[in-house]
C-alpha cells in the first residue's frame, strides 16, 4: 500500500514538474521589436546581384552580420541620401557592434548608376556600405522577390528622368534570414535598438 502510495506521489510530482516547465516555456517572450517583425516570411529570400567592386554578392557573403537592405537610386533628392546617412548614424550608435552591421544599397537605376558612381555615392555615408546592382531583368527577379515597387518616371529630357520606387528597408539577421520591415524615416536610434536586439540573440 505505501509503494503504491510513494509512486501516485511520484507521479503527482512529475505532472506538476511537467506544468511547470510548459508554463515557464510558454511565458518566454519574443523579442519586442519597433519595426515590423516578418520573421519567417517566405519572401525576400536572397539576390544575385554585383556590387561597385565588381564581385557577384549574395546574403551567405554576409554571415555573422546583420544586413540592412534598402532599394534606391543615387539621384534620388531625399528619400535615399535620408535612408543612407540614417543607416551610418545607426552604425555610429551601435558602437563596436557597428562592425557587425552591412548596409546594403540595391538601385533601381541600373542604366544610370555605374560602378564608379555608386562607389562613390557609397562613400559619402559609409565606406563598409555595398552598393549592389544587376541587369533590367535580375533586377526584376530581385525586385519581385523582395516585394519591392519601382518604376521610371520620364522628364523633359532623356536622361533627367526619376524613379518611384519602395522606400523601407529590409533587415537580415546573422544567419541571412529576413527579420524586419523598417518603414521610411524610422529613425535611427529604433533601427540601432531592433540590431541589437538580433545581435543579442545570435551571441
Amino acid at each position: 500500500m505505501k509503494t503504491r502510495n510513494s509512486l501516485k506521489l511520484l507521479l503527482a510530482l512529475a505532472c506538476i514538474t511537467g506544468a511547470a516547465g510548459f508554463i515557464s516555456a510558454c511565458s518566454e517572450k519574443k523579442p519586442s521589436f519597433a519595426a515590423i517583425d516578418v520573421t519567417g516570411a517566405d519572401y525576400a529570400r536572397d539576390f544575385a546581384l554585383t556590387d561597385h567592386n565588381a564581385k557577384p554578392r549574395n546574403l551567405k557573403d554576409f554571415a555573422g552580420k546583420v544586413v540592412v537592405l534598402f532599394f534606391g537610386y543615387t539621384q534620388c533628392a531625399d528619400v535615399c541620401p535620408t535612408s543612407m546617412a540614417e543607416l551610418a548614424e545607426v552604425k555610429k550608435l551601435l558602437g563596436q557592434d557597428g562592425a557587425r552591421l552591412q548596409g546594403l544599397f540595391v538601385t533601381v537605376d541600373p542604366q544610370r548608376d555605374t560602378p564608379e558612381v555608386l562607389k562613390a555615392y557609397m562613400e559619402n555615408f559609409d565606406p563598409t556600405f555595398l552598393a549592389l546592382y544587376g541587369t533590367p531583368e535580375q533586377l526584376a527577379v530581385v525586385a519581385k522577390d523582395f516585394k519591392v515597387y519601382y518604376k521610371k518616371v520620364d522628364g523633359q529630357t532623356a536622361t533627367s528622368y526619376t524613379m518611384d520606387h519602395s522606400a523601407g528597408s529590409y533587415v537580415f539577421d546573422t544567419n541571412g534570414k529576413l527579420r524586419l520591415y523598417t518603414r521610411y524615416g524610422s529613425g535611427a536610434q529604433m533601427l540601432a535598438a531592433d540590431i541589437k536586439l538580433l545581435l543579442q540573440q545570435a551571441s
